[in-house]
């Protein structure tokens, strides 16, 4: 449930902040004020494209931010989860999008992408926005409405993995039994796993094998290296480190037998000497000890080269190579027994299309059991909001091919006939923008809890009709809330009376600039509001007295 939204420096929004709560909030205010402006704010935190000429003028950028309660949207929780974005029981999204156009999205405050934000939001809120319920001219849009109201997903997500397995098994036999291109492709494993076999190394003997290769470049350089230090720690100079540490054990020793607290100090001086005398050994053993062998050096040498020409082949780091012939040397065993592999997976894809068939046929019946009663239902709200007469039928038509098909076996088609005694024709060709938001409101109220989604926002679903069609949009409204969180943005006082909670939009004109404000009102404000909405510029007594019987009469319950 969406319970705070914030926007600054939004179109003619400088600052706002409105807090939400359940059930049906409308949202109304003169024409121009930016009533829908709500509506736009929560579309591009739903990851809907940017546009710089949101920013309010005069400003650097636009701030959007919402915060929602996850405590009933279990597969919202499951996707912050999976995307490592949780954060307890609450989300929130923050959109910031400046000037020049570019925009940031954070979720819980680590950044993401558009399409992340897309996925989460499909999850929190469903817009039908003024041009959102277009949406229902798609086919396969519809198909997707007619397997949510049947409620079975588990069967429309089988239908899917299994023709996914399907398409797969279908891609591993065709790789498998490819004719003149699998043999090339034998040809060219085997050539390629005998060269990494003769050459690639796993990463602890290539790191030994550099080492190595170091040590033998550098072999002379290494040897006269350790000599030179040797002469320097212990040789027959006076500088030498070893005869100057003599002398100055010599000179401390006679100091030390005048104050025994120097005695520690020789101490120290007597552990050094030895040390050193270690050093200077060891460096002597390693300098005669040093590996001259250039045959060895030429070995190991055309041996990296040998690596370094295989990993630009295969466009790997040396260290992987290992790896990669393990891959190739997978691969070449799998084709090397087709034979036996093709005729598992010819089995193995026959016993998917029957299972395929199985689901299949059990998504068919449920889908024609659903069309029927979603047509009928469908088609008795369409009259109670004002398209009398009007039915709506759910179309089904096999789909084109045999072969396994991850929508399944048919294709949906939404017929309507607007007025009595017309065919049913595609609502796609017939339907007005006006009937195409109606019907959309129709199919919501049909379907209502047949998702997980846990709020609603309409965008003057109610444009073009009026009187006591308005009132039952409105008491259609009012039922989703009960229970779903809707946001309503309308013009109609029809519609606004049924709201449990109603915020005005108002636009405030200064002397070099414009602001919109949002309020929550009150009762008193409420039944002020609904008598400017019917009353226009005079508002008489007799108005606000008729806006208070609306509201009593919209609040009974």
């Amino acid at each position: 449930m969406l319970t705070s939204l914030y926007v600054r420096h939004f179109a003619v929004v400088e600052a706002a902040e409105i807090s939400f709560g359940p059930g049906l909030t409308v949202v109304s205010g003169e024409t121009g004020a930016g009533k829908s402006l709500l509506v736009d704010a929560l579309l591009l935190l739903a990851g809907a494209r940017a546009d710089s000429g949101m920013v309010r003028a005069g400003s650097d950028r636009a701030e959007l931010a919402a915060e929602f309660d996850l405590s009933d949207l279990p597969e919202a929780r499951a996707w912050l989860k999976h995307e490592e974005l949780d954060e307890d029981e609450v989300c929130q999204l923050r959109r910031v999008i400046r000037a020049e156009g570019s925009s940031r999205a954070w979720v819980n405050g680590r950044p993401v992408n558009a399409g992340q934000l897309g996925e989460l939001a499909s999850l929190l809120v469903e817009i039908h926005g003024q041009h959102e319920h277009q949406a229902l001219l798609s086919r396969a849009h519809q198909l997707a409405l007619l397997d949510a109201y049947a409620g079975d997903d588990s069967v429309a997500g089988q239908v899917r993995e299994l023709a996914s397995q399907w398409r797969e098994l279908g891609s591993r036999i065709r790789r498998l039994s490819g004719g003149e291109d699998r043999e090339q492709r034998l040809e060219l494993l085997r050539h390629e796993c005998d060269e990494l076999e003769k050459w690639a190394l796993p990463a602890d003997e290539l790191a030994e094998l550099e080492a190595s290769h170091r040590r033998l470049a550098n072999a002379g350089k290494l040897a006269e290296g350790a000599a030179g230090i040797v002469e320097l720690l212990d040789g027959d100079s006076e500088f030498a480190l070893r005869r100057a540490l003599g002398r100055t054990h010599a000179e401390l020793g006679k100091l030390a037998e005048l104050d025994d607290r120097l005695a520690p100090l020789l101490e120290l001086l007597d552990n050094a000497t030895i040390q050193l005398g270690e050093a200077a050994d060891g460096l002597g053993r390693y300098g005669q000890d040093v590996d001259l062998d250039p045959e060895r050096f030429t070995e190991i040498d055309e041996h990296l080269a040998r690596l370094h020409e295989l990993g630009r082949r295969h466009r790997l780091p040396m260290a992987e190579l290992h790896d990669k012939l393990g891959e190739l040397r997978s691969e070449l065993d799998e084709l090397e027994g087709a034979g036996d592999a093709l005729e598992q997976l010819a089995a193995q894809r026959e016993r998917t299309q029957a299972q395929y068939v199985t689901a299949a046929t059990a998504l068919s019946k449920a889908r024609n059991i659903a069309a029927t009663r979603l047509g009928a239902e469908v088609s008795t709200l369409m009259g109670e909001l004002g398209m009398a007469g009007g039915v709506l039928q759910v179309a089904l038509e096999a789909a084109d091919g045999d072969e396994p098909d991850a929508q399944g076996r048919e294709r949906c088609e939404l017929l309507v006939s607007a007025n009595p005694g017309q065919p049913p024709r595609p609502l796609r060709k017939v339907a007005s923008g006006g009937e195409l938001a109606r019907i959309s409101l129709a199919i919501e109220v049909a379907t209502l809890g047949k998702d997980s989604v846990g709020s609603m926002v309409f965008d003057e679903v109610d444009s073009g009709i009026g009187g006591a069609v308005a009132e039952v949009v409105g008491q259609k409204l009012r039922s989703l809330g009960a229970q779903r969180q809707v946001l309503c943005v309308t013009h109609l006082p029809q519609v606004a009376a049924q709201g449990h909670a109603h915020l005005r939009v108002s636009k405030h004109s200064g002397d070099d600039s414009t602001h919109t404000r949002i309020e929550t009102l009150d009762s008193a404000g409420r039944r002020d509001e609904l008598a400017r909405m019917l009353g226009g510029v005079e508002i008489t007594r007799e108005t606000r007295a008729h806006a208070k019987k609306m509201l009593e009469q919209a609040q009974v319950d």
